[in-house]
């Protein structure tokens, strides 16, 4: 006889926690009850399950608007770095992914990951470059980097 269940646990070839499913008695008593994998689909159950799910809908889409409102300062702001060049505008050292996070924290109030800032290689010549920031799956804002030479002062 069929027994309803709501899956705790990931079950391989079964599916996700929170899903609902329909398994024999005897898997579901022998096998997934023990280990705790499973919870009988009960209203009260059910009526958790639901609530959880709403829950866990709401926190989503208030952690959505804050990356979205985050993202939205990332795309306007520029950040200048002012650098040392050499012959032929060769910059002595480079632009970090470390450099613009710490630019973004001092500068915006921004607090960003370096590992967030996909940089392939650090900036190593002068211009404005768009840098992408890796804030969450599909919420990637671009901040500005410019890089111009260090003016010289003769004092």
């Amino acid at each position: 006889m069929p027994m309803k269940v709501i899956l705790l646990q990931e079950v391989p070839g079964l599916g996700k926690p929170g899903d609902i499913k329909t398994v024999a008695d005897g898997y579901a008593r022998n096998f997934l009850l023990p280990r705790q994998m499973v919870t009988a689909a009960t209203p009260s159950a059910l009526a958790n399950l639901q609530e959880r799910v709403a829950t866990e809908q709401r926190r989503q889409a208030k952690m959505r608007a804050e990356l979205d409102a985050v993202s939205a300062r990332i795309n306007g702001v520029t950040l200048r770095f002012e650098v040392r060049v050499g012959a032929q505008n060769r910059l002595y050292g480079s632009v970090t992914n470390q450099n613009i996070a710490d630019a973004l924290r001092d500068v915006e109030g921004i607090l960003v990951d370096r590992r967030a800032i996909v940089l392939s290689d650090p900036l190593r010549a002068l211009g404005t470059f768009k840098v992408p920031v890796r804030l969450s799956p599909g919420v990637e804002p671009q901040v500005t980097v410019e890089l111009v030479a260090e003016s010289k002062v003769n004092a």
